[in-house]
């Protein structure tokens, strides 16, 4: 099925919407290495505070990205988990961080082609 431009630039602008920012993709990828409470998921995160979290998870779980689970009986009360929905959001996340550390080297490279 073929896409016109309009298609296609609305469907960024979703994506964008629900997965942007700065704290949304390693977020994910927290809970996707296997950081299911809150504590975990704040100390894998370099420079994200608390507050900034709590925000983060409410909204992703009002878009079906993050599932809470509450049970005040156990140890650890509160977990998160991405949600299928989520994990087929994976192979892009992969993508993305293969391309970033490809970006890095190339840049890298450039830098060090120009100073000689």
């Amino acid at each position: 099925m073929a896409r016109n431009q309009k298609e296609e630039f609305q469907a960024l602008q979703d994506t964008i919407y629900v997965l942007g920012g700065k704290w949304k993709l390693p977020i994910i990828n927290s809970i996707c290495n296997g950081n299911t409470r809150f504590t975990e998921i704040l100390q894998s995160i370099p420079g994200i505070t608390s507050r900034m979290l709590s925000k983060e998870l409410k909204d992703m779980e009002l878009n079906n990205l993050v599932k809470r689970t509450e049970d005040r009986d156990a140890k650890v009360p509160i977990l998160y988990e991405s949600t299928e929905y989520c994990q087929s959001f994976g192979p892009i996340i992969s993508e993305m961080i293969s391309w970033g550390i490809s970006h890095r080297e190339h840049i890298k490279n450039q830098r060090e082609v120009k100073s000689q």
